[in-house]
């Protein structure tokens, strides 16, 4: 059966500069910059388009001063993780890709970590523990959507956990690597593998997204 784009969602997820080279002493993510191009042409695939920003504060209790220091135990409910401080908003780097629409033109927007206290990874939760929705995956269901197209920043994290959530709820996934990219090479290969066993596809370039998108 082939699949009318009303039934197909596009999701960028945390397309946002402070997770790209753009902003150095953010999160960096090599290559983070070039995906504005591939994220427009998953939602010329799609009826509707989601998308998803960061939005922290820059005194949450896990922000720590230098990168050296990320990556480590916070024993915080909500935020297993220190990060140094990204996407507060009023920033650059709290910003989309230049080559993506405003929030306001997207068919359904989240903003997630605004509580000092949580610091989700997945778009469709506010939590870690999948309890306060953001109500993406309700808008999704009731629109009649039954596959979502994933990219953004960043592939081992917020791209992964998003795109499990997806598939949890019942939604099928497609995640189309050009319009990821990971923190690590290592991290992303995991990710893509965790997806794959847990039920997504995987498309490697345009031509197989186009396949895959409706079939």
């Amino acid at each position: 059966m082939t699949l009318s784009k009303t039934a197909i969602a596009s999701f960028d997820v945390d397309a946002q500069k402070s997770f790209t080279p753009l902003c150095p002493n953010e999160l960096p993510v090599a290559g983070g910059d070039r995906i504005g191009a591939e994220l427009n042409y998953m939602a010329s695939l799609a009826g509707h388009r989601i998308g998803s920003k960061d939005a922290h504060t820059p005194n949450a209790p896990w922000v720590v001063r230098e990168q050296a220091e990320m990556m480590q135990a916070t024993g915080l409910v909500h935020a297993d993780l220190t990060w140094v401080s990204h996407c507060v908003p009023g920033t650059e780097g709290f910003t989309l890709l230049d080559e993506l629409p405003t929030p306001y033109d997207y068919d359904y927007f989240v903003w997630k970590g605004v509580e000092p206290d949580l610091h989700p990874y997945g778009a469709c939760y506010h939590d870690l523990h999948d309890k306060l929705s953001t109500g993406v995956i309700e808008y999704l269901k009731a629109q009649g959507v039954l596959r979502v197209i994933v990219g953004g920043l960043a592939l081992d994290f917020c791209v992964k956990t998003t795109a499990l959530q997806l598939l949890r709820a019942g939604l099928e996934v497609v995640l189309h690597l050009p319009a990821c990219r990971g923190i690590s090479e290592e991290g992303g290969e995991q990710a893509v593998n965790e997806l794959l066993k847990a039920g997504a596809a995987v498309s490697r370039t345009r031509e197989e997204l186009a396949a895959m998108a409706t079939r």
